[in-house]
């Protein structure tokens, strides 16, 4: 094979191989390795790390965008200094993700506007950046979706089909009461989730006030007790961060959860 010939089906193979990255790379790189006389190993090595970094985060911005956030908050855009209570080793100790392999819970308890929900899809973020697939919704959206389903005498199949998410978000239990079905919808998301997918809470309510909250004590009573097995609590306090951005310092009241760490 004359020198002009080697390489030429690259293309072709690269093409069938769905490998655009290397393509790109391929005659900037080949001159590179020449040029410093790289070993073997290293040629394709470097052209298919470039291809598996931008293979994950092209995976990222997809989990990302699928997982229905607000907004989009970090762990580094947190003010830390104006929420001490947050625990931020504790925070930064989740953001490892070992609790989503784990099958574990993590729940935010505190006033309107002191970062739970920040935190919480912080956290996620993290997850949707190293592979784990989540969906963010209120707990009156999750209810809704639950009961479209179940109108459609396909609950089972939707339940089944969220297990296939790494994590759930149930932002803002507690805003709004529920009636009584919506509260058992809430408890076979959970319960099905039990040891088998993650589930992030944000309340403003502490579970003493659960009861109350899904208008039922013995369903609050087993969903928090299902919930709270393998899981972190933490418990934000202070004034509102959307109050003091208006100058006010008006702390809506929340009760703390009873219970605390439970793993």
């Amino acid at each position: 094979m004359s020198k002009a010939k080697v390489g030429e089906r690259l293309p072709y193979l690269l093409g069938k191989l769905k490998a655009p990255r290397v393509l790109e790379r391929l005659e900037q790189t080949a001159a590179l390795a020449r040029e410093q006389e790289w070993p073997y190993e290293r040629f394709p090595q470097t052209l298919l790390e470039a291809e598996v970094f931008a293979r994950d985060a092209s995976g990222a911005r997809m989990r990302t965008r699928h997982a229905g956030f607000p907004a989009l908050k970090t762990l580094e855009d947190f003010d830390w200094t104006a929420q001490p209570a947050a625990e931020k080793p504790l925070v930064m100790h989740l953001a490892q993700l070992a609790w989503i392999d784990e099958q574990a819970n993590v729940c935010f308890f505190g006033p309107p506007g002191t970062g739970k929900t920040h935190l919480a899809i912080a956290l996620a973020l993290k997850a949707c950046q190293h592979g784990y697939r989540v969906a963010f919704a209120t707990a009156q959206e999750w209810v809704s979706r639950l009961e479209a389903a179940q109108d459609r005498n396909q609950l089972e199949a939707e339940l089944k089909r969220l297990e296939r998410y790494h994590l759930l978000i149930v932002d803002e239990v507690g805003y709004l009461p529920l009636e009584r079905q919506a509260a058992n919808l809430l408890f076979a998301l959970v319960s099905r989730r039990y040891e088998r997918g993650s589930i992030a809470v944000t309340s403003n309510r502490g579970f003493e006030q659960w009861g109350e909250i899904l208008g039922d004590a013995m369903v609050a009573a087993a969903l928090i007790d299902r919930l709270v097995h393998h899981a972190t609590m933490i418990t934000l306090k202070g004034k509102s961060y959307r109050l003091r951005e208006r100058g006010t310092g008006i702390a809506p009241a929340t009760q703390p959860p009873s219970l605390r760490d439970s793993a």
